[in-house]
């Protein structure tokens, strides 16, 4: 009796199983769905893809996916039971992380480059700089008080700023605005001499006082 199915399962887990060992990637086609996830076809073994490990975020469609060849990295193999695991998430994360490297290898600080808004917080936005996000804070959107990041951008908006900080380790990038004006306050004390008189806007009452601005970003 001889099996050539059976033939091609064993060639692929002593395959597989070299490929574990070095933890590289192997190449496979989602062809079924069962309870938790999915099963895939390694090239005659039968591996098991978690639902959670199909991508990074939730997808409601699978449909796409499904009988495409693409790459999996494997989680998991026990051949005395048959079973291996596999995750497609750890694939993209990996290669996430590999484009981000090489973005932000590409930038300086001081540069000065376009993004998208791509969400607004109480406390900043963040910049869709191509492929990776910046914090653009709101201390740094204007020389002016800004109460709130909608007063100057919108999600959507392609908006012009400068790299101040980039943090190598964590990757993490500061952006700013108001760095591509000029500051206010330099020469405040030649533009606004002592005893001089200048017309300006109440900006806020206190119990001590008010603030009058006398141009965008100067209080007095």
């Amino acid at each position: 009796m001889l099996s050539r199915d059976k033939a091609r399962r064993e060639e692929s887990w002593t395959r597989l199983e070299e490929k574990y060992k070095n933890n590289e990637r192997v190449e496979g086609i989602i062809f079924n769905r069962v309870k938790g996830g999915f099963t895939v076809d390694l090239d005659g073994a039968v591996a098991f893809l978690p639902g959670s490990q199909v991508d990074i975020r939730p997808i409601r469609d699978v449909a796409p996916l499904m009988n495409t060849p693409q790459p999996f990295q494997i989680l998991k193999m026990d051949r005395r039971r048959g079973n291996i695991v596999v995750s497609r998430r750890s694939v993209l994360e990996e290669t996430r992380a590999e484009k981000r490297s090489e973005i932000v290898a590409r930038l300086e600080e001081g540069q000065v480059i376009e993004g998208v808004v791509k969400n607004i917080t109480d406390y900043g936005a963040f910049i869709d700089l191509g492929g990776i996000d910046g914090l653009l804070h709101v201390t740094d959107m204007a020389w002016r008080r800004v109460n709130h990041p909608s007063e100057i951008v919108n999600v959507g908006d392609t908006v012009k700023v400068q790299i101040i900080r980039i943090n190598p380790e964590t990757q993490r990038i500061s952006l700013g605005i108001k760095q591509l004006e000029s500051d206010p306050w330099e020469g405040i004390a030649a533009k606004y001499p002592v005893d001089a008189r200048f017309k300006g806007t109440v900006t806020n009452i206190t119990d001590y006082g008010a603030f009058v601005e006398l141009e965008p970003g100067a209080r007095a």
